[in-house]
């Protein structure tokens, strides 16, 4: 627990505790609505945690040029709601819409519809932040390119706390679509579900999202939400998401995505195109996480990124450790980026078996991810529950220069201490 805990609604609040924290050699943890899975919220250290759920204004559009103002404790289902009125679009959209918007800053997260719109990152035009010494100072700016000196804007965006703390967001919205479906589409095997995604990389139909969920996933989430799912004897499952101007063109790219489904060995089609059908679909996937912590006793997750090519085969192999070590492995996410939602679960094992068993498990999958040219993270970050990972992954050349940039910034090491770099 922090010594201290203060709830901050200024960026001029921010500078004057931090100033002190620095003169004194305190840590200080910046927090936002806490939903993070790496815990980069914690105070591992003790310190001074500056609470930020109150900074929670949208502070106005600036439509001519597509851009919104915002607080870093907005919470991402409130932009996104408030966006939707204007006619507008907040395309990142992380499966956490309760998450704070610095938050999502934080970590670079990502989301559903990352494959069409890019995540948080390709969102953010400028930030006020204070650094580790009190200092405010303003990254970035209104403009749509920039080739201005290095990108310290970039450089803060996923330091997940560690070199500055944001108080105020200059962030990208883009037109509202007026048509969005879903299809639901269910396959006999894996390798067929995810060996489809190229397909739609290559061709011109632009999906929104791909995501993919195994049968035993869809079983949880469903019966977890009491919804019915059809077709539900499939072994693997696709959800694709069609966004556009018009009902003709979404319409054309749909059928033309289903005809690949079908060709790519899909045992059907299910075309979501009212907002009920829609929901039910994007409920129960949103529901995953909530419904594998409900089915075990206890759980530890990751979120490894690999190329998406690849993600058939990380499956594969994730299920060979399953039976070597007794551990259940549930693996679902983003098709279109590759990025995989692992989780862990404990069911009946031995308490101080899994806690046993865990640790050497991730490394392995960690280990398995490298050579197949993956990443530890994809969009959860790093916190402090994934450092070991990140050191043993990136090797002590590029840790070297991880630890050069936070002594640039923070020589005290006072800004969040023991997340990222040691």
């Amino acid at each position: 627990a922090p010594e201290v805990v203060i709830e901050a609604t200024t960026t001029e609040d921010i500078a004057a505790i931090v100033k002190v924290c620095y003169e004194n050699s305190l840590p200080v943890i910046p927090r936002g609505a806490g939903t993070g899975l790496t815990g980069a919220a914690v105070a591992v250290d003790g310190g001074v945690m500056i609470d930020m759920s109150k900074m929670n204004k949208i502070l106005g559009y600036d439509l001519e040029n597509f851009v919104v103002r915002v607080e870093p404790g907005v919470l991402l289902n409130d932009l996104a709601e408030d966006a939707q009125k204007q006619g507008l679009l907040y395309p990142p959209d992380p499966g956490e819409k309760f998450a704070t918007l610095g938050g999502n800053v934080s970590t670079n997260a990502g989301g559903m519809r990352a494959v069409k719109y890019g995540c948080t990152r390709d969102y953010v035009r400028a930030m006020t932040v204070v650094l580790p010494t009190g200092e405010i100072v303003k990254l970035g700016a209104t403009v749509s390119k920039t080739s201005t000196g290095y990108s310290l804007l970039n450089l803060m965006i996923g330091s997940e706390g560690t070199l500055c703390i944001a108080t105020k967001l200059r962030m990208r919205v883009i037109p509202q679509p007026k048509v969005s479906y879903t299809l639901l589409v269910p396959y006999p095997s894996l390798e067929q579900c995810v060996g489809t995604v190229p397909k739609f990389i290559n061709s011109d139909l632009n999906p929104t999202a791909i995501e993919y969920m195994p049968k035993s996933l869809l079983d949880d989430a469903a019966q977890y939400l009491n919804k019915i799912m059809p077709h539900r004897t499939a072994d693997s499952y696709l959800i694709l998401m069609f966004d556009g101007s018009s009902v003709e063109d979404v319409e054309r790219r749909c059928d033309d995505a289903a005809q690949i489904c079908l060709d790519n060995g899909a045992e059907d089609v299910f075309l979501c195109n009212t907002d009920e059908r829609k929901e039910a679909v994007w409920t129960v996937r949103g529901a995953a996480l909530e419904a594998l912590k409900a089915s075990t006793t206890d759980m530890d997750e990751c979120d490894i990124v690999v190329p998406r090519n690849r993600i058939a085969d990380f499956s594969r192999f994730a299920d060979t450790k399953m039976e070597e070590t007794g551990i259940r492995i549930s693996i679902q996410g983003h098709a279109g980026d590759g990025n995989m939602h692992i989780q862990l679960m404990r069911d009946d094992m031995d308490k101080k078996l899994f806690e046993e068993r865990c640790p050497k498990l991730m490394e392995e999958l960690y280990a398995q991810a490298k050579t197949m040219g993956g990443q530890v993270s994809g969009e959860h970050g790093i916190g402090h529950a994934r450092v070991g990972a990140l050191e043993t992954f990136m090797g002590p050349q590029m840790i070297a220069l991880y630890q050069a940039i936070k002594n640039a910034f923070d020589e005290k090491h006072i800004l969040n201490p023991g997340k990222v770099i040691r």
